[in-house]
């Protein structure tokens, strides 16, 4: 990454890089319910204040395959507000946009459409939440795509043979070939990768003067033997992958040794597991390139709610529980409310400096009960943070880990 801060001019692309957003989570619960439509808006609005060039999705902006019509309604409302106007685009599409959009019924980008005001394009793949099913093989992103509001691409119909062509952009002197390829199951790319049935095309004219900008939506960490993409398989002419649905938050671009691209994985915009992942901060970037340099400014989103998760092993305090005591269950419930309570404080002071972040913090403790402890009424436990949490339900996760080993 190029300390160097170069200016920009005519001759520098920004990009505004997010994904996962999951619009729709949680959508009918009292507390939650908004803090996805709430997160989007803050992320457009940031688009919009740095006057971004356009938006690039890395897949899953809806939740569910399927979105309620509140969901799809709130979307087309945002993404209306933010990214219609009179700022003219400062870009211009080189490739054959038929080939780009080609499933579409309006084959060319939304901020060329005459019927259209855009000032922020929007490009997206879809996730493995939003992928296209049924016999019309339709997502909700040709909807968006379809009222002009986004541009929906990197689309493989082929099972056999994937063929990424990319969308061919330049702003003054710099030039981007944006490929892209939206979720696939992670068997089936594994195996059409090993069997060299993915192919990425290149311009034909002075390829190397080419910034070559790679969206996925795969696994990227080994969750079995071909049940995700390693790096190594992708081409070593990408300058950098900005890589979908892994929700941890690594947004800085880290080189890979062998292949010497860069990969930035902007993790989720929302809490959606209550994993130690989904805990790191959460952040968009303002991406901008010029010639072949590239810089990527980290944004912390403001108005996402805080989510602190804690690992308490009983067995490691000895002198606090022992299993033959009788009122052993009370000393280790008194113990987790004392946690819970710190954790709370902590968020507290997290969200002081911040109107925007929602009151209620998402609390999760995982307590380790191996050795013979009893887990107590997780229920009972609740109640007393009915109106001081966000998720009062699953505060507790009892989990026995040591025994697993043994085993």
């Amino acid at each position: 990454i190029f300390p160097v801060l170069f200016r920009d001019g005519e001759d520098t692309f920004k990009i505004l890089i997010a994904t996962d957003i999951h619009l729709g989570y949680l959508e009918k619960d009292p507390v939650r319910g908004n803090d996805t439509f709430v997160t989007f808006n803050e992320i457009l609005d940031h688009a919009q204040k740095n006057e971004v060039d356009f938006v690039l999705l890395g897949g899953d902006l809806f939740h569910d395959n399927k979105p309620s019509r509140k969901t799809v309604h709130s979307c087309l409302e945002s993404l209306r507000k933010y990214c219609m106007g009179d700022r003219p685009v400062q870009f211009e599409i080189l490739s054959d946009q038929a080939v780009n959009f080609h499933y579409s019924k309006f084959p060319w980008v939304n901020y060329q459409d005459e019927n259209l005001n855009i000032s922020i394009p929007v490009f997206s793949i879809h996730g493995n939440h939003d992928d296209p099913t049924g016999a019309d093989a339709l997502c909700a992103l040709d909807i968006l795509s379809c009222a002009g509001l986004l541009n929906h691409f990197g689309r493989s119909t082929s099972v056999e043979k994937i063929d990424i062509s990319p969308i061919l952009l330049r702003k003054g002197r710099t030039k981007i070939a944006l490929y892209g390829l939206g979720a696939i199951p992670d068997e089936r790319l594994y195996r059409m990768f090993v069997n060299k049935q993915v192919t990425m095309l290149r311009p034909k004219e002075d390829e190397d003067s080419w910034f070559n900008l790679f969206v996925i939506h795969q696994n990227r960490s080994k969750h079995g033997a071909t049940n995700y993409i390693p790096e190594q398989f992708l081409d070593d002419f990408i300058n950098l992958v900005v890589w979908g649905h892994e929700h941890e938050c690594k947004i800085a671009p880290f080189q890979n040794e062998q292949q010497r691209f860069y990969v930035s994985q902007p993790g989720s915009s929302v809490v959606t597991s209550l994993s130690p992942g989904e805990a790191v901060k959460k952040h968009i970037g303002l991406l901008h390139v010029k010639g072949k340099k590239m810089k990527m400014e980290k944004i912390a989103l403001e108005t996402v709610r805080t989510f602190h998760i804690e690992d308490i092993v009983l067995a490691d305090h000895p002198d606090l529980f022992n299993p033959d005591n009788p009122n052993v269950t009370q000393a280790i419930q008194a113990f987790c409310m004392e946690k819970v309570e710190l954790m709370l404080d902590t968020a507290e002071r997290e969200r002081l400096g911040n109107p925007r972040q929602p009151e209620k913090p998402i609390i999760r403790l995982r307590v380790d009960y191996a050795g013979g402890f009893e887990p107590f009424s997780v229920h009972r436990f609740s109640q007393k943070y009915m109106h001081r949490v966000a998720n009062p339900k699953d505060i507790i996760h009892f989990f026995r880990h040591r025994e697993q080993k043994e085993k």
